[in-house]
């Protein structure tokens, strides 16, 4: 069920890669491994798709919504969620970056996959 609007989307994905970025200082895991610049890769990949999506807060607006959509429940989603385990830092840390990345995961499946225009009522 897709109920997230994708201007709401857009606001959770900047506020998202804010999170992300700053995660390893936030949370006191920023030592220089693999924990600290998974999610600080993740954030400024997030950051540069979402500047490049053609949504409400998309600035170039060449990449459409479900492809969007499907980077934030694949690459960031479980990619993010999965990274503990994928590069071995699990024992270290791993909340924060299976919670951010279910959270990509689930705002990735539930957002609308086009803009959807709720003066006129029509899709944009």
């Amino acid at each position: 069920m897709r109920f997230i609007p994708t201007k709401i989307h857009g606001v959770l994905d900047y506020l998202s890669a804010a999170l992300f970025i700053a995660s390893p200082w936030l949370f006191d895991f920023a030592n220089g491994g693999a924990a600290q610049w998974v999610p600080v890769v993740v954030g400024v990949f997030l950051l540069l798709y979402s500047l490049g999506t053609d949504y409400e807060l998309g600035l170039i607006k060449q990449l459409a919504m479900p492809t969007h959509l499907t980077l934030d429940w694949v690459v960031a989603g479980l990619f993010l969620a999965a990274s503990p385990w994928l590069f071995g830092f699990a024992d270290e840390v791993y909340l924060p970056h299976l919670v951010f990345g279910m959270f990509s995961v689930v705002a990735g499946l539930c957002t609308h996959k086009i803009l959807y225009d709720a003066r006129v009522h029509r899709q944009v």
